[in-house]
């Protein structure tokens, strides 16, 4: 954003103090950690624990997966996704078989229980988004979405997409 755009004034024309860079990561995680709680009692009333969504989903792409490259597309390590793939089993949303071509793997798969989850997942997302976005205007929910994606590339090194309008000051 450029300098004028920061200038901002408030009514008494005293310009306002742009809010302090040290807020952003408490601000952040307090919000990241709140949505996860609420999407975590959302995703309990359908019978499923907190991280359990995330494997399901993977899953009902339709391609089976060993629990490293679970752990990997998730961002955990192979331990927890091995105690969370052993918890699903047990409560017959996946189950592990070995690979056809290679029997030395191990591949996890959704079964139709597993398949089922799917519709309460989603239902629990957009219960747990529309609880966040309560007040919020379509405009301020583009805006919102576009600066965290913004955010995400910015941490995580990526260039923005060439499709994607970077000038955030239209929303």
């Amino acid at each position: 954003m450029s300098k004028k755009k920061n200038d901002k004034k408030d009514k008494s024309g005293k310009r306002k103090d742009i809010p302090a860079q040290e807020d952003l990561a408490p601000a952040l995680t307090s919000a990241a950690r709140s949505l996860r709680t609420v999407l975590s009692r959302n995703l309990a009333e359908a019978g499923l624990y907190a991280g359990q969504d995330g494997v399901i989903l993977h899953l009902s792409r339709g391609e089976a997966l060993t629990p490293g490259q679970l752990a990997q597309r998730l961002g955990v390590k192979a331990p927890t996704m091995t105690r969370t793939v052993g918890r699903m089993e047990a409560q017959g949303f996946v189950q592990r078989k070995a690979d056809g071509t290679d029997g030395r793997l191990i591949k996890v798969h959704l079964t139709p229980a597993g398949l089922e989850t799917v519709a309460r997942i989603h239902a629990a997302a957009a219960a747990s988004a529309e609880q966040a976005l309560e007040g919020f205007s379509a405009k301020e929910v583009r805006t919102l979405l576009k600066l965290l994606k913004a955010v995400d590339r910015n941490l995580s090194g990526m260039d923005p997409p060439d499709d994607e309008d970077v000038d955030m000051t239209n929303g």
